[in-house]
């Protein structure tokens, strides 16, 4: 792998190094901006390290941008919280997937590079994937649909049976188990 594809998954700069209090203050100094990358390596020459203006700049550059992410995410968080919050019925493992699916997608809509280097083979799997699990969710969603419709039938059969001998019941309960069943199993979910 040539140095132009080499990828740092981690970032380890001489700030990272700071004992917690300097790094801390460093920090609170950043978030003013009439401080300077140059001031900032100024004071912590005089504080016993020496960072150049460069280094700061990348490190606040990093700050900044792990900073949005965390933003991002408590947006997405709190959308979610108020979604169920509206709608308690809302099925949570869903909500989680369209957020995740959300922020993939930000991911590849920004990585052109990355899918120009991305083999053929690769993206064959991942499409491949893809369509597996869409596949998957509809079948579970069909087999949960089957599965209530058997339990509502079999509920039904057993009432029935314990007051047969009261028809306006048996009626009024047959309409009862009808709309529930409506309620838990719609017909526009296949």
């Amino acid at each position: 792998m040539s140095k132009q594809e080499r990828r740092r998954t981690r970032v380890c700069s001489s700030i990272d190094k700071l004992p917690d209090d300097i790094k801390g203050q460093l920090d609170l100094k950043l978030t003013d901006t009439t401080n300077t990358y140059w001031d900032l390596s100024d004071w912590l020459e005089d504080e016993g390290f020496k960072i150049s203006k460069s280094a700061i700049g990348r490190y606040a550059i990093r700050s900044t941008q792990a900073a949005q992410r965390v933003a991002e995410t408590l947006q997405r968080t709190q959308a979610i919280a108020q979604a169920v919050e509206a709608h308690p019925d809302l099925d949570y493992t869903k909500a989680a997937s369209m957020v995740l699916m959300d922020g993939l997608m930000q991911r590849v809509s920004t990585a052109e590079d990355e899918f120009d280097a991305l083999p053929l083979d690769k993206a064959g799997r991942l499409i491949a994937s893809l369509s597996r699990n869409a596949t998957y969710e509809k079948r579970v969603r069909q087999d949960m649909k089957k599965r209530a419709e058997l339990a509502f039938d079999q509920m039904e059969s057993e009432l029935m049976a314990a007051i047969k001998q009261h028809p306006e019941l048996a009626s009024e309960l047959h309409d009862v188990l009808t709309r529930a069943r409506e309620k838990v199993v719609p017909d526009g979910e296949d």
